[in-house]
């Protein structure tokens, strides 16, 4: 199972959130670059980057330090959401070097748009769904819909996502471990994989997370916990590599 660290760009830091909220915010670094050479250097084959203000404006907003980092690291796997709301921004990320482009509140507001992205850019598009109670949360979390969150994945993997970024934002930040029935219940309904975010707070989620792998949790993203200390990245990804040894980093 692969780790993925998380930065968070809030006005051009790093920042992590609590449950989303962006008056609730703790900055960790005023430069991102430096926080994503951190985790390579500790190992990670892919980070996860998310532009908050792009993805309460509707459209990039820290696209300038996602490029810089792409550039810095032409190697490594970049997935990116927040603000993506057209082909254009897609295929200015991609260009850049983003491998990845996570559609999350689109998806759900314009389900055709899905769709119309895989077939121009298959093998590039994940679809981010944020749920709490089983339903999907669209608008930067500000609001719930009513789709339920196993049904519309479906949908996305027959349109060809690649893969789901599944988050629980009551978990998300809160350091209170992951929503282990959840994900695994998503896993299990969907034949493409799911990453799991929000809540990993130690080396027993990333243990518990391991026991799924085989279902399709693929991977976890990591955010507060690398940065607080509670989980040290190395170790963490050589933990899930000894109870999974991998035929290939994702």
């Amino acid at each position: 199972m692969l780790l993925i660290p998380a930065i968070d760009l809030k006005d051009g830091q790093c920042v992590r959130l609590r449950q989303g909220r962006m008056d609730d915010d703790t900055v960790f670094s005023n430069d991102p670059v430096a926080v994503a050479k951190q985790w390579v250097d500790a190992g990670a084959k892919r980070l996860h980057i998310v532009d908050l203000d792009g993805a309460f404006a509707g459209k990039p907003v820290n696209a300038g330090v996602i490029h810089q980092i792409c550039d810095t690291f032409p190697e490594l796997d970049v997935q990116v959401g927040g603000g993506i709301r057209d082909e254009d921004t897609i295929q200015t990320y991609l260009e850049a070097g983003v491998r990845y482009a996570i559609i999350g509140t689109k998806a759900i507001n314009a389900p055709h748009f899905v769709g119309d992205v895989c077939a121009v850019f298959p093998g590039h598009i994940i679809v981010g769904l944020d749920a709490k109670d089983g339903k999907v949360a669209i608008d930067g979390w500000s609001k719930l819909s009513h789709h339920d969150v196993t049904d519309i994945a479906k949908q996305f993997e027959q349109d060809g996502v690649e893969s789901i970024v599944y988050t629980d934002i009551s978990r998300d930040g809160m350091m209170q471990g992951v929503n282990l029935e959840s994900t695994r219940d998503l896993a299990r309904a969907i034949n493409i994989p799911v990453i799991a975010s929000g809540g990993v707070t130690d080396y027993d989620d990333v243990k518990a997370l391991c026991h799924y792998e085989s279902e399709g949790v693929m991977g976890a993203i990591v955010g507060r916990a690398i940065y607080e200390g509670t989980i040290d990245l190395t170790k963490a990804q050589s933990l899930a590599d000894s109870l999974n040894p991998p035929l290939q980093h994702y």
